[in-house]
């Protein structure tokens, strides 16, 4: 495992709580497995969320354009498309909200990933991942592994996992 990313989602110059509750997921998994954090962030005048995310992150990834001002499916795909196969990362989290459910699927088949929707729990296994989902309407948890070996990709259900404050990492920007 060489990096986790988080794909940063912010609303009207704020950052979303999803983004946070991945963020603390992200640094668990890259301590116990000895991976980096980084954090995609696009958009347009979004330096001052780029501030706020760079203790949190190894890598602080901004791309601003005046096209990323406002959600976009396609715009957005292209430009994490390009990130993700220079970066290479072994798994990216994405929040399991109205943009992510757009976003996701696309990007996971255009990228030929193994993808999970809707996770409240993520685990690693050997080289692998399980992660838990609900079903029937949240009146059960499944488990589920997968076989081949990643990338991977998961969107990451708003709420599911605690924010938990952890010491401060360089955050560089690129």
């Amino acid at each position: 495992m060489n990096e986790i990313m988080v794909l940063a989602e912010h609303r009207r110059g704020e950052l979303r709580d999803v983004t946070w509750e991945m963020f603390s997921k992200a640094r668990q998994l890259g301590e116990s497995l000895g991976a980096e954090v980084s954090v995609a962030l696009f958009g347009k005048g979004v330096n001052p969320l780029a501030e706020a995310l760079k203790p949190k992150a190894n890598r602080v990834l901004l791309v601003e354009d005046d096209r990323l001002e406002s959600f976009n499916t396609e715009t957005y795909e292209k430009v994490l498309i390009q990130l993700m196969t220079e970066r290479k990362p072994s798994l990216t989290l994405i929040g399991h909200t109205a943009m992510g459910m757009d976003l996701a699927p696309g990007l996971a088949a255009r990228l030929k990933m193994a993808l999970a929707t809707d996770c409240i729990g993520i685990d690693p296994e050997g080289e692998s991942f399980s992660v838990t989902r609900q079903l029937y309407g949240g009146k059960v948890n499944a488990k589920v592994s997968f076989l081949k070996k990643g990338p991977y990709l998961f969107t990451v259900r708003p709420g599911a996992f605690p924010v938990v404050e952890r010491d401060a990492l360089p955050g560089k920007r690129d």
